[in-house]
């Protein structure tokens, strides 16, 4: 009789353990976080504008008729690239004479250092009078000056043919072109208008007060205004020391990843990120719950049993919210196991079981 009595309550414990397990599984499952002190920082909301780092409007250094134009609007462009020249004939002509005054002069210049070089090896005071010696040699002298007047004005020139031709100064994109063929251009005239857009900042008004407390540990998350894209974080480049006094504000210039897709003159939104230097007790966002009636709470679950926890809901007070964070100023000591998923039917009381684990 024994053995039958102790096999039916082996039999009966199994059954009791196997359906504790069932009734567990049938709990809901939440996902808990601990609640944990951390920096408490400020948000900022900022709007800002992208522009290109360089953005030249090229003009010509000499008078001339356009004689070649070699891009339109939208063009990209490599630097040295030939974007306009000008009628450079009578240029070209006037080079060719330096050159030619410069080439004479060379061989003025020769013949006065073989008479030179002759006179003295006849010998002075032998068979040619010194002052010949002296003559020839202020000759040459003069010469070498001439020739060196005619080399700098054939240098010159050639700085006068070179500026027919507008080359691009860098990289980028034609983004204006005021000039056509057979226009007539003087210095200043603005032919065309190129833009780097591979050189791209964010510029940003930020209030003055934020000025001293931005700082290596500052974030600055960026998305494109009206674009369906994921903010990116970018790099605090500068801060301009200038405040506009009708404004208040100083400039925050960023450099942004190239998977930042946007483009110069376009708009930006941006959230600046500063830390207040005070640590505070956090919960995520998606622990808090809100009332019509305006109370805040959270569900802190207990261990209850084994894989089961016991809930209940905790009326809180929260301050500042930053990055899908809110800051608790009071109701909760740290340390709590708050429920940040599984969190919508829950009452007080209920048993759940423990889905995974949040992590911060």
């Amino acid at each position: 009789m024994k053995p039958i009595v102790r096999r039916l309550g082996i039999l009966a414990g199994l059954w009791c353990s196997s359906l504790s397990q069932a009734l567990a599984q049938d709990r809901p499952g939440v996902e808990l976080e601990t609640v944990e002190e951390s920096v408490i920082v400020t948000e900022v909301s900022l709007n800002g504008t992208v522009n290109a780092l360089r953005t030249s409007r090229l003009s010509t250094a000499v008078a001339g008729l356009v004689e070649d134009v070699r891009v339109e609007t939208g063009d990209r462009v490599t630097q040295g690239d030939l974007l306009i020249g000008l009628d450079d004939e009578q240029a070209e002509f006037e080079l060719g004479s330096a050159r030619a005054e410069a080439a004479e002069a060379r061989a003025r210049l020769q013949e006065a250092q073989r008479r030179l070089a002759e006179a003295r090896s006849v010998g002075a005071g032998r068979n040619i009078a010194a002052t010949e010696v002296s003559a020839r040699e202020s000759e040459v002298a003069a010469t070498e000056a001439a020739l060196a007047r005619l080399r700098a004005e054939e240098q010159r020139r050639q700085v006068v043919l070179d500026r027919h031709r507008i080359e691009a100064p860098f990289d980028g994109v034609v983004s204006d072109r005021a000039s056509d063929l057979g226009e007539w251009v003087t210095p200043g005239d603005e032919l065309l208008t190129l833009v780097d857009i591979t050189n791209l900042r964010l510029d940003f008004r930020v209030p003055e007060d934020y000025y001293q407390r931005i700082s290596d540990n500052s974030e600055l998350v960026v998305q494109a205004k009206g674009a369906d894209q994921e903010p990116v974080p970018v790099t605090i480049e500068s801060l301009v020391p200038v405040s506009d006094p009708q404004a208040r504000t100083f400039l925050v210039r960023a450099k942004g990843p190239e998977e930042l897709d946007v483009l110069s003159g376009m708009g930006v939104q941006a959230t600046l990120r500063v830390s207040t230097g005070e640590q505070g007790l956090t919960v995520s966002r998606d622990a808090i719950n809100r009332y019509p009636d305006g109370r805040v709470t959270v569900w802190i679950a207990d261990s209850a049993e084994e894989d089961l926890y016991k809930v209940r809901e905790k009326r809180i007070e929260v301050g500042s919210s930053f990055d899908n964070r809110m800051e608790v100023l009071s109701g909760l000591e740290g340390g709590e196991e708050v429920v940040i998923r599984g969190n919508e039917s829950l009452e007080d009381g209920a048993r759940v079981r423990l889905a995974e684990r949040g992590s911060r």
